[in-house]
Order: C-alpha cells, then sequence, then structure tokens
C-alpha cells in the first residue's frame, strides 16, 4: 500500500473526503517528525512506539576497493511495534 492508497482508504473508512484524509495523514506524520527530532518519543497505545537513537561512529570498508572509511556517528530512527500489531500480523487471537 502506497501513502495515495492509504488516504483513500482512510477517505472511505472515515467518511472524509480525500483532501481531508490526507490532510490528517500529514499532519500524524510530520508531528511524529518533529516529536522525534526532539528527541522525545511517540507511543500510540496497540500501534507501536516511534524514537529516535544513536549509531557510533565506525570504520567499514568500501566494497569496491577494500580501503577503510571513517563512518559519522549518526541518528537514527527506531520503531517498535505495540503487542496488539504484532498478534494482528502474526494472527493471534486475544
Amino acid at each position: 500500500m502506497n501513502k495515495a492508497e492509504l488516504i483513500t482508504a482512510i477517505a472511505e473508512e472515515s467518511e472524509l473526503s480525500k483532501a481531508k484524509a490526507e490532510f490528517a495523514l500529514n499532519s500524524i506524520m510530520d508531528n511524529i517528525k518533529k516529536a522525534v527530532t526532539k528527541g522525545d518519543s511517540v507511543q500510540l497505545i496497540g500501534f507501536g512506539t516511534f524514537g529516535s537513537g544513536k549509531r557510533a561512529a565506525r570504520v567499514g570498508r568500501n566494497p569496491k576497493t577494500g580501503e577503510a572509511i571513517k563512518i559519522a556517528a549518526a541518528k537514527t530512527v527506531k520503531f517498535t511495534a505495540g503487542k496488539a500489531f504484532k498478534d494482528a500480523v502474526n494472527k493471534r487471537k486475544k
């Protein structure tokens, strides 16, 4: 499912116009990005938690030449699926 298909599904299920469904989805995504960028986590009970982590600097290898290269430290985005989401994917009943 891509973003356009998700917007269509939201619009049909919520009886909203596609424009309003797209606005709502974009607002959700923007607010999650803002919170995670600030270092906060966003917890959606039954779905999962969005957060950030740190990846340390390290030495890697150029696969073409085998030369050692430095890889800078970076922030990463983490998503941890909630129990209800995992159970739905694995088709477990409560």
